[in-house]
């Protein structure tokens, strides 16, 4: 596995990051390659994705989830096996920094050789740089959810709260 870590300083609040995160679904808006995320409940998603003509699906499970300070994930089926962390660190009221690391194996020759290349971490900073931007012109995020998420939970309470 190849771990990949970026961080970005955002010029809103610590909630506003973090609200704008959890809205899985507007993640192509800002990632690069991600082409549709559909949210399936509270801890699952599905994702379709198309990287140098290679589309993939998989599912992801929220494994971990605590309001404007983290959000952890692993794949649980399809074709990417990965796992990750978003963490929100308050800097000031007006300032957060917020770290993604992520472990990605990747499966296909195509994704062999852009990890080998580089071209994973450089995806992975560049979409950082677009959630900053995104959440920045935004000025307030499109949605919310505030639920708590734990290990070896079966749910998350509450649901998404769109603004």
């Amino acid at each position: 596995m190849s771990t990949v870590k970026e961080t970005v300083e955002v010029d809103v609040p610590v909630h506003t990051a973090y609200n704008q995160w959890t809205q899985f679904e507007e993640f192509p808006n800002f990632m690069e390659g991600v082409e549709e995320v559909r949210q399936l409940d509270d801890r699952h998603n599905h994702w379709t994705t198309k990287i140098s003509g290679v589309r993939r699906e998989f599912d992801t499970e929220i494994v971990d989830q605590l309001a404007d300070e983290r959000v952890t994930w692993r794949t649980t089926s399809g074709d990417v096996n990965q796992r990750g962390s978003v963490r929100f660190e308050r800097v000031d009221d007006t300032h957060t920094r917020v770290e993604l690391v992520m472990d990605i194996e990747p499966s296909g020759a195509a994704e062999k050789a852009a990890d080998m290349t580089g071209t994973i971490d450089r995806r992975v900073k560049g979409d950082m740089k677009r959630f900053k931007q995104y959440i920045e012109e935004r000025g307030t995020e499109s949605g919310a959810w505030r639920g708590r998420i734990q290990p070896g939970g079966t749910g998350g309470t509450g649901g998404p709260t769109p603004l």
